[in-house]
């Protein structure tokens, strides 16, 4: 592990929609790369994202922590019902930007609705196309809206190419560890599911509250996973 000095601001404006929010430039780089994005009702700011950063960061990865382009039109408030294919053109712009900084493999991670339009940027995109993520990291999958199962968000799961990374809380509201593995069985690409026991949608970071072994643990298991040196 090494030491990453502190993040830049970072803004690319060189297609539309823009790139904006935090680059974390390690000291010892691997050349591989990370996108994360936020969810909802949050920012680039979110602890969960920064924790996540720091460690990938430390073990060389370049990671860009950035606003999805509706946050950076609203600071406050959910995405519109309009919003999410500009989103994910913002997220496909975002690994644009980071092949600038990043010489090897690019990866896409998202929390909740981030994670989500991150998915169905890859399973839109052709298989090999070279704007497509190495590999997908999706924290906190939002399966369903709270108390409805019936309506799964999966219909883009038959098209996914890219190996998955779900980390999951065995109490989230928006999918139980048993719905999220029926739901992996959709996915034709490569899957894993690490769950996170006790905790919710936020797993673990909710106000001040850090669950300090997350970012560790899944780094690890990403690592495992995607057979990163």
């Amino acid at each position: 592990m090494s030491l990453e000095s502190s993040p830049q601001v970072f803004t690319d404006v060189s297609a539309e929609p823009f790139v904006r929010g935090l680059l974390h430039r390690p000291a010892n780089p691997t050349g591989s790369g990370l996108v994360l994005t936020h969810g909802a009702g949050s920012n680039c700011q979110a602890p969960l994202l920064v924790a996540l950063a720091q460690t990938f960061a430390q073990a060389g990865f370049t990671v860009l922590r950035c606003d999805l382009p509706y946050r950076q039109g609203r600071p406050y408030g959910p995405p519109g019902p309009g919003d999410a294919k500009r989103d994910r053109a913002g997220l496909k712009n975002a690994i644009a930007a980071l092949r600038n900084s990043a010489t090897g493999r690019i990866f896409l991670g998202g929390h909740s609705y981030g994670g989500r339009q991150s998915s169905m940027l890859c399973a839109d995109l052709p298989e090999k196309a070279p704007e497509e993520a190495a590999g997908l990291l999706l924290l906190s999958y939002p399966l369903h809206p709270p108390r409805k199962p019936e309506q799964l968000r999966t219909q883009h799961f038959f098209h996914l190419r890219t190996s998955t990374l779900f980390v999951h809380g065995t109490r989230d509201p928006f999918g139980s560890i048993v719905e999220i593995e029926q739901a992996l069985k959709l996915i034709p690409a490569k899957t894993r599911l690490l769950p996170v026991e006790g905790s919710g949608h936020d797993l673990g970071f909710k106000g001040k509250a850090k669950r300090q072994d997350l970012p560790e643990a899944v780094f690890q298991e990403f690592k495992n996973f995607f057979q990163q040196p």
